[in-house]
């Protein structure tokens, strides 16, 4: 009795739930939280990027100047009035570079948005149906494969055009063979499951059974592969920007920055210092927040 009374208090008091030998059981997803917000490394990379999330969302209201207003401050270093000293063109550049947050951001989610959803669907569709629907899809995935990634996407913006809007779609279109080849191998083992079988024997068609039954099976590869994703898209982004193949002047991407300020690189330090620093402490957050999710998705990885 006393035992019982004891599980009745605690599921009325406790946030999880408590088996019979007295020991507290969570939820898969309680299970994943907690261990993420244990990894202190996941849990810093998460309070940085929220932050640059939210210096990127109230980016007018934090910039002290325009950031594409000029003047006649050229080249000023770091001081009282600008931070982080001011460009050739007299520009501030604290200001330009919490402007540019937005752009880096947006590049990272799209591109890993295009990347995700594309290579999603291929990845499922080839894995449940196999055959020669399957050949042909990932013999396709091995052509893209077979050029780096960072060429693909050279060879795609040379057929677009520069620009950010063809930046993401290209970064997007040359990411799509991960997510098809990682969703492809979930999908042949998560088939072979009884849900699906089940399911199957039901009488439920290959939609229901791709996006109900297998898919929310396979996410966890898909979120981890995504997040780290993002950090990988915004550095390829800074990458095409520095050689000249982003967003055209006067938009305030730190890559674009970047290769505006490397001929001043021995007479304005602050011109490339902080820019670089932007870039690598938002890629260095969004790694750290994807080895997080890794280990709390799959525990198994840390053995």
């Amino acid at each position: 009795m006393a035992d019982d009374r004891r599980y009745a208090e605690h599921r009325e008091t406790g946030p999880g739930q408590v088996s019979a030998g007295g020991v507290e059981e969570y939820s898969p997803a309680k299970q994943v939280i907690r261990s993420f917000f244990r990894n202190r490394g996941a849990t810093a990379g998460l309070l940085i990027l929220l932050l640059l999330v939210a210096m990127a969302l109230a980016a007018p209201l934090l910039a002290p100047y325009d950031p594409f207003a000029v003047s006649d401050n050229l080249m000023e270093p770091p001081s009282g009035e600008h931070i982080m000293g001011t460009d050739p063109l007299g520009r501030d550049l604290l200001s330009m570079i919490i402007f540019g947050s937005r752009i880096s951001l947006q590049v990272g989610l799209v591109a890993v948005s295009i990347a995700a959803v594309v290579g999603t669907v291929l990845g499922l569709i080839a894995g449940y149906m196999e055959g020669w629907l399957d050949n042909v899809i990932m013999r396709f995935m091995d052509v893209l494969l077979a050029f780096p990634g960072i060429l693909l996407a050279l060879v795609i913006i040379a057929v677009l055009g520069s620009g950010l809007f063809n930046v993401m779609i290209a970064l997007g279109i040359a990411t799509i063979p991960t997510y098809t080849r990682l969703v492809r191998g979930s999908t042949l083992s998560a088939k072979q499951n009884e849900y699906v079988m089940a399911a199957q024997a039901q009488g439920a068609n290959v939609s229901r059974l791709l996006f109900k039954h297998i898919l929310p099976n396979v996410m966890a590869p898909i979120i981890v592969n995504a997040t780290l994703g993002v950090a990988g898209a915004i550095l390829a982004a800074a990458g095409l920007s520095f050689i000249g193949l982003g967003p055209s002047p006067p938009t305030a991407e730190w890559g674009a920055i970047l290769a505006q300020s490397r001929q001043y690189i021995r007479r304005a330090w602050w011109l490339v210092t902080f820019p670089g620093a932007a870039i690598t402490l938002t890629v260095l957050s969004i790694n750290m927040v994807g080895d997080g999710l890794r280990d709390a998705l799959d525990p198994q990885l840390k053995e």
